[in-house]
């Protein structure tokens, strides 16, 4: 396996905090060995960890990773926030700068780039949804030519920017306070910026969850069915906020009836199958 920690701050400067792409490529594809003239290019998840937009939890990066794995695509875990100081938009630009080094690698990496999901939890899940649907903003494009993604994998995401039902402390953190306006609020709520062009999402939580309410979910697949736009929804009746895998790896004080929620993760591969094929 391609097993690769790039520092992509280095090769891209306007990102100013330590941003890492890790890479998880087999290196058997269709049964054939590594070889670029043989192989082909297979869909990729894009993993984001949650973290509050404070830090990147590490239960959502490689177990997760590992997970896509081995349900035949290629995983990889971008480390986007080390540090509380970042604000918007790097956060964004993190995730535009991973796509554009995946674009430049494709056929190295055997890489489709036109078959990328971002998949993200609470803080990231926030992220995934608001990159899927404010990639092309000014202030993005005014340090990369940012691209587009295919889908998006949402678990207990952060949607809303209204105070009503965010998770403070994620919304603080990528602005510096909370929204002092209507208008600003729109203008970070994710199911706010949902469109015809947004991308199909699987959104799976917890009714339980006590960081991130429900609600957040709800909002998002709302929006999604009111845009015609594709998706799945799961609620899960039990299980606390930062599930992560489900299993072990992630919790090992987790119960027989958190567990369940594990399903999830082939829900979400089978649905990933579908979406890119």
């Amino acid at each position: 396996m391609l097993h690769q920690t790039i520092q992509l701050n280095t090769l891209y400067p306007f990102l100013d905090d330590i941003v890492t792409l890790t890479l998880y490529i087999p290196e058997t594809i269709n049964g054939g060995m590594y070889d670029h003239r043989k192989a082909t290019r297979r869909p990729t998840v894009l993993v984001l960890p949650g973290g509050a937009y404070a830090m990147c939890s590490d239960r959502e990066g490689e177990p997760v990773a590992e997970d896509f794995l081995v349900q035949g695509f290629n995983a990889a875990v971008l480390i986007y926030c080390a540090e509380a100081k970042q604000k918007h938009p790097q956060q964004l630009c993190a995730v535009a700068a991973a796509l554009d080094l995946m674009a430049k690698h494709a056929d190295e990496w055997l890489i489709d780039p036109d078959k990328i999901a971002l998949c993200g939890f609470s803080a990231g899940g926030h992220l995934a949804a608001f990159y899927a649907n404010a990639y092309a903003r000014p202030e993005v494009k005014a340090l990369i030519d940012s691209r587009p993604v295919a889908a998006t994998v949402l678990g207990y995401p952060v949607i809303t920017a209204d105070a009503t039902h965010t998770h403070h402390d994620s919304i603080c953190n990528l602005l510096g306070q909370l929204p002092e306006t209507a208008e600003e609020t729109v203008r970070y709520s994710c199911d706010k910026l949902v469109t015809e062009q947004t991308p199909p999402a699987f959104i799976w939580s917890t009714a339980t969850d006590a960081a991130v309410p429900i609600q957040n979910s709800l909002l998002y697949a709302t929006a999604c069915a009111d845009h015609h736009v594709p998706f799945e929804l799961h609620v899960f009746p039990d299980g606390f906020h930062g599930l992560a895998t489900a299993d072990q790896r992630a919790n090992p004080l987790y119960s027989p009836t958190v567990q369940k929620t594990r399903h999830w993760v082939s829900l979400a591969g089978a649905w990933l199958h579908d979406i890119l094929g």
